[in-house]
């Protein structure tokens, strides 16, 4: 046992992060962390190295352990240079050759009798520096400097100048060769390109220590992990396997709460209803407070709360375009002297999926800018075919102002606050969060509403950069089905493995100013070229059970109580717009009895509108699920 977390807390104010986290990590271990954003991931992480402390519970670690910590936003030295950096990795080693050549001066000019201690302390610093195996030092640097994508010409580079992406890939190769027992990455397949990812994976599978790894990458997570910690209601859920042999332990674990929930609900209200019945009767007094004491004992087990769930989106297009849709002819690409692009032809026709990938500047964005018109080609031409209506996702979505739902409303006024509130619930966004501030969203909360625009557009042309970054495993997992579904005509850039082999469709890759085209990603893996003819995307196939009487008759539940709620929500709007007026009329504002009573009024109503709002969603998400299983259903 490396660590041991026995009942782990920890709060930041009110709010509680974690709470009652039990689990342990053994040498060998290949653990990947996975939750929802903000469910207190890099929390944890920062906890297990120290740089937090626990509010509650215990955390134990073995004697003499070593942790490596690689954070999300870590910093360099910019002063030193790409190889001199990695040469810190060694740093006790190399104090320990500098005292061992002064020893060593010492020990020839002692006399006999000093010879022992000295050889002794020799003798120390030789065991340092053969654990860090630091007689071969530069062999070491060089390989992972390799693996790590810097070849040797960058090794002169000062730190203070590389990409934000290259600084961590550099933190992350020198942590590599630090080699610590308990190695800690925080999302470490950020700004790695394919080949980095791939040596990666490699070189953790084989890792002499333990690893531990934040991520949002289903292939990563696939490739390395033999074991999840699925971090949901503030503390770990552990499952065996990695990431394809988590999630049908995880289905079954939630069908295990979900009837284990229905039960005991079942029986708390079959105890209420004999006590409304019995209690007042004064033959069956007694045994109605028997059955209250057993209703005041039971305990309800919580309904499974899985992350991402209702997250059913598609994108869709009213416009047939013409066939040819992208267009291009001797295409050329040039920033400055550099030749991002020879000269290209190749047309994209309707439906088709074309994915565009290559090295960290081999210039993927660009060439996407330039075939969705917002940079302007050196040579040739791009040009969209007859009927064509683009939607473009940017890797850095500008900075809004306003809330979440005025992005929306303000686009299609016509709505009402229901359709709003409905539309973007499929993106995660629910109940107070529709409210939010524009400004405060984070890297994945503005890709989710720009998701949530793009369907609403109905474009059947898209051009998307890097869609997958910031976003969360779950939402990738949704967007990446509603990609493969798409009928439309798809354009994208990205490093994410796992959509790539989803998509199943023709890869342009991008390096040194040529494009070479493969059938898919298995051919692009095993470098196998192909023509540029692009196939029609693979569609997973499922399985599932019919759709049976008892589907039918819930969905008809659920019609009637939603068409109900539909009608209340309306009722209290319009008596939330009443209350409102009243409270500007001069009379109410001069009585402040009324008006505190007003405004009582007010908060109540507007207190029950949410709450069936929040009732609405529950149950609308229910029905769009018995909906695609009939549809599901009916297609096999």
């Amino acid at each position: 046992m490396l660590i041991e977390l026995q009942g782990l807390g920890k709060s930041f104010g009110e709010h509680e992060v974690l709470a009652g986290v039990t689990a342990r990590v053994e040498r060998g271990d290949r653990i990947g962390i996975i939750g929802a954003n903000g469910t207190g991931k890099t929390t944890l992480l920062r906890v297990l190295c120290g740089e937090l402390s626990a509010d509650a519970g215990e955390i134990a670690f073995a004697a003499g352990i070593t942790i490596g910590y690689l954070e999300q936003n870590g910093r360099l030295e910019p002063g030193r240079d790409v190889y001199e950096t990695m040469r810190q990795a060694f740093s006790p080693a190399l104090a320990a050759m500098q005292q061992q050549e002064s020893l060593q001066k010492q020990l020839a000019k002692a006399a006999p009798d000093q010879h022992p201690a000295l050889e002794e302390q020799i003798t120390r610093c030789i065991a340092v520096i053969d654990a860090m195996d630091a007689y071969n030092m530069d062999t070491q640097i060089r390989k992972v400097l390799s693996g790590m994508g810097f070849p040797a010409d960058t090794w002169q580079k000062k730190a203070g100048v590389l990409s934000g992406g290259e600084q961590t890939r550099l933190r992350l190769a020198r942590l590599l060769l630090e080699r610590p027992d308990v190695l800690i990455l925080d999302e470490p397949t950020n700004h790695l390109d394919l080949a980095t990812m791939d040596w990666l994976e490699s070189y953790l599978k084989t890792y002499r220590g333990a690893v531990l790894v934040v991520s949002h990458d289903r292939y990563f997570l696939d490739a390395v992990c033999t074991r999840i910690w699925e971090l949901a209601g503030k503390t770990i859920l552990t499952y065996k396997g990695n990431y394809s042999a988590y999630l049908p332990q995880r289905e079954a674990a939630d069908e295990r709460q979900q009837k284990l929930h229905d039960a005991a609900v079942e029986k708390a209200a079959k105890l209420q209803d004999y006590i409304d019945r019995n209690l007042v009767r004064a033959s069956t007094t007694r045994m109605a407070q028997s059955r209250r004491k057993q209703l005041e004992k039971l305990e309800i087990v919580d309904a499974p709360e899985r992350p991402g769930r209702g997250l059913n989106f598609r994108f869709e297009y009213d416009i047939e375009p013409y066939d040819e849709l992208v267009i291009l002819k001797g295409l050329t690409i040039r920033i400055g002297e550099r030749t991002l692009l020879q000269p290209l032809d190749y047309t994209v026709h309707r439906g088709d999926k074309l994915v565009i990938a290559g090295p960290n500047g081999a210039g993927k964005s660009t060439l996407l800018q330039v075939l969705d018109g917002k940079r302007k080609p050196s040579g040739g031409m791009v040009r969209l075919g007859s009927g064509a209506k683009p939607g473009v996702f940017t890797q850095q979505q500008a900075r809004r102002v306003g809330r979440v739902i005025d992005a929306i409303w303000d686009q299609y006024p016509r709505f009402t606050e229901l359709e709003v509130r409905s539309h973007l619930a499929r993106f995660g966004y629910r109940g107070e969060q529709v409210f939010k501030d524009c400004a405060t969203l984070s890297g994945g909360e503005a890709a989710r509403l720009r998701f949530a625009e793009l369907a609403l557009e109905r474009p059947n042309l898209m051009f998307l950069d890097e869609p997958t970054n910031h976003l969360d495993i779950y939402m990738r997992e949704s967007l990446t089905q509603a990609l493969a579904a798409y009928t439309g005509t798809l354009l994208l850039v990205t490093h994410d493995r796992y959509l790539m082999q989803t998509l199943g469709c023709p890869i342009l890759y991008l390096e040194d100013g040529k494009a070479a085209f493969y059938r898919d990603f298995e051919a692009l893996h095993a470098q196998d070229t192909a023509p540029a003819a692009p196939r029609p995307a693979q569609k997973e196939e499922r399985s599932r059970g019919g759709y049976g009487k008892e589907q039918r008759r819930r969905r008809a539940e659920l019609r009637t109580r939603i068409r109900t709620l539909e009608n209340e929500i309306e009722e209290l709007g319009a008596q939330i717009v009443a209350l409102e007026s009243e409270i500007n009329d001069p009379e109410v504002l001069r009585d402040h009895l009324l008006l505190r009573d007003k405004c009582d009024e007010l908060d109540d109503a507007r207190f029950h509108q949410q709450e069936k709002f929040d009732e609405w969603e529950k149950l609308s998400e229910e029905q769009e699920r018995l909906e695609a299983e009939e549809a599901e259903s009916a297609g096999q």
